[in-house]
């Protein structure tokens, strides 16, 4: 067995192990699979049996019984027909969303440097439509080519029982249909493969854009856009039509094989009934046969592929769910922060995004409680790194950090966030209203406190001048707002969840002086009596931190209060004449 073959095996069992809670609703269905396959052969029979045994000695009463009998099976059939479909459907769409669940799931639980090198487009593919082309693994895939499977060996044998001579004039063309099928199944599922392909090309392109179609106006992109959309969109026409042309050629030829057999079937059957040794309802009933042998083989090549793409799409799923354990945010800690006041240690702690090439290097400090810590640097000197190990977004390598006296890595994570937050200097809101998007499902947190949190902060006058005020929808990544409403949103958002240790990213880089006066205030409103840590480019921001790290190329150079800092010659008094050098006239 193949690698390929041996990879989908395990894929297909992997899939299976979701039925185990499922027993009773598989079980059932293979019940109706199994029942609609031995109830299907049995009309052509009783149509053979009434057109010999009763229209031929012209038996009204026998004729009128056995058609009864012909409707309550055709009724039985209709019904296991229906309870299959809906039964297996059903099965499907228990099954994907479980394993829609886990996926989900999994993409909570991965460090950032997996979306880093991800396509939020990819990853929507995964959780969207790969997951519902699993679905036809159970209801059109699996269960439906084993049905027929049986369906072609119950139709087969009785065939062969009822006349071996007609039986064979009606499988003279199965050889060449079997290649047939061999080639539709092969080309089909090459075909399918690209179509995966080019959805989730497509989707990566077109978020991807949207997203920053800002930056596509500006610099007059649409045209370029517009064509590279139109060869990914091509792409994919392209793979359909492969795929169009495989069914285009393959059913005409299974018509054109239906018919041969039929053909020879009329020849030989015709030949018999003179001959006496074919019955006219022998040759009515073979008629019906053979139609019941094409059309399961027929749906046996579809089915094939439809199983063999959902293994496919499952596999795709099952990447993304089984990443290893390097790529999770490992929460093994047994330590909570109930006794935590906010004093923070970084012992000789060096980070890498990609080993050799450390970005933080021996870095070693100490925050007391209510103690505010200023950090600043030129671009690329790790400031953003040093906030994304904190919150354990990423995973250092060498030394400790300790949040009163206790190892970052063995605190639990819903302890850790309960008392450590980030206000990041892009704000991100959800498309829902402002208070939402501050309280952030925590329903302990009223409006009111909301209300005040916001007037503390300096933000409620700006909030009631919204058309629905703190039900207002910011819509998508809240561009409804200006650049320092969503940041103020995010300061009180800050202020009414009370961290121990609170962490503010670069949060007066983007505004204007105005705003920054009132994020400044809110700034010191925030940090009082806290535990803070502030990542600035602005020295006005940070003179009254009771301690400013300088970083460069990862390194602490300097460290110290802002009026010591300027009494060293070095890069913090270089950064503060810079930006309150006056202009020559």
């Amino acid at each position: 067995m193949s690698k390929a073959k041996k990879y989908d095996l395990q894929i297909l069992m992997r899939l299976l192990g979701y039925l185990k809670s499922r027993k009773a609703l598989f079980f059932f269905a293979v019940f109706l699979t199994i029942s609609i396959a031995l109830l299907s052969p049995l009309r052509p029979y009783l149509i053979q049996r009434a057109v010999d045994d009763y229209v031929s000695v012209k038996d009204v009463q026998g004729l009128k019984n056995i058609t009864l009998i012909m409707v309550a099976i055709l009724f039985i059939e209709a019904i296991f027909n229906f309870s299959y479909s809906f039964y297996a459907n059903v099965l499907a769409q228990s099954v994907i969303k479980e394993i829609r669940s886990e996926v989900y799931e999994s993409i909570l639980s991965y460090r950032l440097k997996f979306y880093d090198r991800s396509a939020v487009g990819s990853l929507v593919t995964r959780v969207v439509s790969d997951v519902e082309a699993i679905a036809s693994v159970f209801s059109q895939g699996l269960l439906t080519v084993i049905g027929d499977l049986l369906k072609l060996t119950v139709v087969i044998v009785v065939m062969f029982w009822v006349s071996w001579k007609l039986t064979l004039a009606c499988l003279c063309t199965l050889p060449f249909l079997i290649v047939g099928s061999y080639w539709f199944k092969r080309t089909l599922k090459k075909a399918y493969q690209k179509v995966r392909k080019e959805v989730s090309e497509l989707n990566t392109f077109v978020q991807e854009r949207i997203t920053g179609m800002q930056i596509v106006q500006l610099f007059n992109r649409e045209e370029q856009e517009l064509q590279a959309f139109k060869e990914i969109n091509l792409r994919h026409r392209q793979a359909n039509i492969d795929s169009i042309w495989a069914y285009s050629v393959f059913f005409p030829l299974v018509e054109i094989l239906l018919a041969g057999s039929m053909a020879m079937l009329i020849w030989v059957g015709a030949t018999g009934v003179i001959e006496h040794y074919v019955t006219f309802g022998q040759l009515m009933a073979f008629i019906l046969y053979i139609n019941m042998l094409f059309r399961p083989i027929r749906h046996i090549a579809d089915n094939i592929n439809v199983l063999q793409m959902g293994i496919v799409a499952a596999g795709r799923v099952f990447n993304v769910v089984g990443l290893n354990q390097t790529e999770r945010i490992e929460d093994l800690g047994k330590e909570v922060l109930d006794d935590f006041k906010g004093d923070l240690e970084f012992k000789h702690v060096s980070f890498a995004y990609h080993e050799p090439h450390w970005v933080l290097k021996d870095l070693s400090f100490r925050l007391s409680d209510a103690q505010t810590l200023a950090v600043v640097g030129p671009t690329g000197a790790g400031k953003s790194s040093l906030i994304n190990i904190l919150a354990r977004f990423y995973e250092y390598q060498k030394g400790q950090i300790l949040l009163s006296g206790k190892s970052l890595e063995q605190i639990r994570l819903t302890s850790l966030y309960k008392h450590v937050l980030v206000v990041t200097q892009e704000v991100f809101l959800f498309s829902d209203t402002i208070y939402n998007n501050i309280v952030m499902g925590d329903q302990t947190i009223s409006l009111q406190k909301v209300q005040q949190a916001a007037k503390a902060i300096g933000a409620d006058d700006f909030i009631k001048q919204l058309p629905e005020e703190y039900d207002y929808n910011v819509r998508e990544r809240g561009v409804m707002l200006s650049v320092g409403q969503r940041q103020l949103i995010a300061f009180i958002r800050a202020y009414v969840h009370n961290p121990k240790l609170l962490i503010l990213d670069e949060a007066t880089s983007s505004v204007d002086a105005q705003t920054e006066e009132l994020i400044q205030k809110a700034i010191e409103v925030l940090t009082k009596g806290r535990t803070s840590i502030v990542i600035a480019h602005r020295l006005s921001t940070i003179k009254s931190a009771d301690k400013i790290l300088v970083l460069q190329d990862g390194e602490i150079i300097q460290q110290g209060d802002h009026k010591s800092l300027l009494t060293e010659q070095g890069l913090y008094k270089d950064l503060h004449e810079v930006q309150f050098s006056k202009p020559s006239i």
